[in-house]
């Protein structure tokens, strides 16, 4: 992660999966809503949707630790130099070991999908864990760095925090829109984070940024406020985009099978009278 690359992947990964779980729970809500009541069987539909998104966890999580692992100077498995009595790369350790427990989330979530016996709540267990985990390996990540880089991880840790206990409360507090949601924007907060640390620590194009500036510090932790406003907005879009579509989809259905039904009484009247006329 010592470079914009680094940050960047990360950020477009948690911004894709914060919109995914803004689609998923808002198609959850409205089906939920719509169904009569009583009904708790969610449709296959769904099950599909957490396979995916468990299987797409796995393999990020693979690629991930892979890449940390084998790049060119990356510690290749070697966690200790007998030779130099030295760690190796235990910045490329740390981010695996993070990585490591979303690809438990997301095996956690497949065999909570596939099997009905696995108590309920256990992939939510799975994810808030994982968040906890990356949380805490960042707060120590960033001791003996210059004021800056270390104020702007330290925001990241309010959403990733956050995500973590607003996950964990999804074990207890089942089928709420309200901390799904929450769940899903505080994951685009993280994306959205992880670019601006890029920006700030490896800037693309002009000046190097004053990393012990107390003016810099303070402008950043209001950066961070305008993030909340614009990832609530884009949260706010998409749920507002996704029941559009699915409300408008469900009212065009109801109508062609309004449709049908009427073709079809109007079809049984007429065969009906003209079988009373043959009879007469």
């Amino acid at each position: 992660m010592a470079n914009f690359g680094g940050h960047a992947i990360p950020g477009t990964f948690f911004l894709f999966y914060g919109v995914w779980l803004a689609v998923k729970h808002t198609l959850q809500h409205y089906w939920k809503t719509s169904q009569p009541k009583g009904r708790q069987v969610m449709p296959p539909f769904f099950k599909r949707m957490d396979y995916i998104e468990g299987g797409l966890k796995i393999f990020a999580t693979f690629v991930g630790i892979m890449v940390e692992q084998f790049v060119v100077d990356g510690p290749h498995a070697r966690l200790y130099d007998r030779d130099n009595k030295s760690w190796v790369k235990l910045m490329n350790w740390q981010h695996s070991t993070m990585y490591l427990f979303f690809g438990i989330s997301g095996m956690a979530l497949v065999i909570a999908t596939a099997f009905r016996r696995v108590p309920a709540g256990v992939d939510r267990f799975a994810l808030s864990l994982a968040l906890f985990v990356e949380g805490f390996l960042f707060y120590f990540h960033v001791h003996a760095r210059p004021p800056l880089d270390a104020h702007i991880h330290s925001l990241l840790l309010v959403a990733v925090f956050g995500g973590s206990a607003s996950t964990m409360a999804e074990v207890f507090i089942r089928n709420n829109v309200v901390l799904e949601l929450l769940k899903a924007f505080l994951f685009i907060l993280q994306g959205s984070w992880f670019y601006q640390i890029g920006f700030v620590l490896y800037p693309l194009s002009g000046p190097q940024w004053d990393l012990e500036q107390h003016g810099n510090i303070m402008f950043v932790t209001m950066c961070f406020c305008w993030h909340l406003a614009v990832d609530l907005l884009l949260l706010a879009s998409v749920s507002s985009v996704v029941w559009f579509v699915v409300t408008r989809s469900s009212e065009r259905k109801r109508d062609i099978e309004i449709g049908m039904r009427n073709t079809t009484s109007k079809a049984s009247s007429q065969k009906a009278l003209l079988e009373e006329s043959d009879e007469e």
